[in-house]
C-alpha cells in the first residue's frame, strides 16, 4: 500500500513540511511577549541576617536562609516575602532535624519563588548573567564553607542530633 501525499492545506509553498499555515517570514519577531515578564541580574542580594527569634538550629536551615536572603530574586521582594522565607525556613530545619514530610512542602515554596530553572520559566523570571564579572562575595564565600556532610550523614543514618 503506497502513502498517500498530505493535503494541499498542510503544506508549506515551498515544500512538504506537516505544518499548517504559511511559512514565516525570515525577518519575523514575537509580538507575544508577556507583560509582567521578569528580568533580574544574577548577582547576589544584600539579603538579611537570619532573626535569632526563629530558633533555627541546624546548619542546613542556616545555608537555606542565606542561599535565599541573597538570592537575586530577593531584590523585588516585599515584607510578607521574608515573613514567607521564615516560615519556610523553620520548616527546613524540621526536615534537617528528621522530619521529611516536610519535604513537599518546601518545594511547593521554594517554587513560587523560582528555585529551578523550571520554576522561572513558568514564572517568566530570567537571571541574567552580570557583565561585569563580578558575584564571588562575603555569601558565597559563607556558602561554600558551610560543612553540611556530617549533618546529613547524621539525618540519613537514623542518629539525629
Amino acid at each position: 500500500m503506497s502513502a498517500l501525499p498530505p493535503p494541499e492545506d498542510l503544506r508549506h509553498e515551498g515544500g512538504g513540511d506537516l505544518t499548517r499555515g504559511p511559512q514565516p517570514k525570515a525577518n519575523a519577531q514575537r509580538r507575544n511577549k508577556h507583560p509582567t515578564a521578569a528580568t533580574l541580574p544574577a548577582v547576589p542580594q544584600p539579603g538579611r541576617e537570619l532573626p535569632r527569634g526563629l530558633g533555627i538550629t541546624t546548619a542546613g536551615a542556616r545555608r537555606f536562609w542565606l542561599t535565599w536572603s541573597t538570592a537575586p530574586q530577593t531584590a523585588e521582594w516585599a515584607e510578607t516575602d521574608w515573613a514567607e522565607l521564615e516560615i519556610t525556613t523553620r520548616l527546613v530545619d524540621a526536615l534537617y532535624q528528621g522530619d521529611l514530610r516536610q519535604a513537599a512542602e518546601i518545594r511547593q515554596r521554594t517554587a513560587k519563588w523560582g528555585a529551578t530553572i523550571e520554576d522561572r520559566n513558568r514564572l517568566r523570571m530570567k537571571l541574567e548573567d552580570p557583565e561585569d564579572g563580578e558575584g564571588q562575595d562575603q555569601a558565597a564565600a559563607e556558602l561554600a564553607a558551610a560543612d553540611l556532610d556530617e549533618e546529613l550523614y547524621r539525618l540519613l543514618s537514623g542518629e539525629g542530633g
